[in-house]
């Protein structure tokens, strides 16, 4: 191989790595956010289930597990991520819109008691979290990415 195949074989993976910001610092997986989105709904998934009880704690500890153990190179994005005062109020807003949405509805008259209903509100936080730790997390790498060039 010449210096010229060498250079243009791994310019693309340069450039990525610069993309992204710090080349340390990796996005966290796809799995990690099914993982988030599963113990916002838990609650309401409870509530519809009360049997799935053991399988929420089993999945609990699953996520904590692989969060300190596969996801321990990756501590330093979530590091960053909690410094910044917008991962706060994420987290603050997303503990306020389920307590202040059952709230609400209980204090209109509306409360959720059936399986349907909690089942729709576990769909609904769920894909709330997943989408908010996306954007939380793409906005932090994109800062971070700024930051560094």
């Amino acid at each position: 191989m010449t210096t010229a195949t060498i250079t243009a074989t791994e310019a693309p993976r340069e450039s990525l790595a610069t993309a992204a910001g710090d080349p340390a610092i990796k996005p966290l997986p796809t799995w990690f956010f099914g993982f988030e989105g599963m113990m916002s709904a838990a609650y309401d998934l409870f509530k519809a289930y009360p049997q799935s009880l053991w399988v929420l704690g089993a999945l609990g500890v699953v996520n904590i597990v692989a969060s300190l153990t596969v996801l321990r190179s990756r501590l330093q994005l979530a590091k960053r991520l909690w410094r910044g005062k917008s991962t706060r109020k994420l987290a603050v807003g997303l503990v306020a819109l389920r307590l202040g949405s059952h709230a609400v509805l209980t204090a209109a008259g509306l409360a959720v008691t059936s399986t349907t209903g909690h089942l729709g509100f576990a769909v609904v936080m769920a894909a709330t979290t997943v989408s908010l730790l996306w954007f939380a997390q793409r906005t932090a790498l994109r800062a971070v990415a700024d930051g560094r060039a």
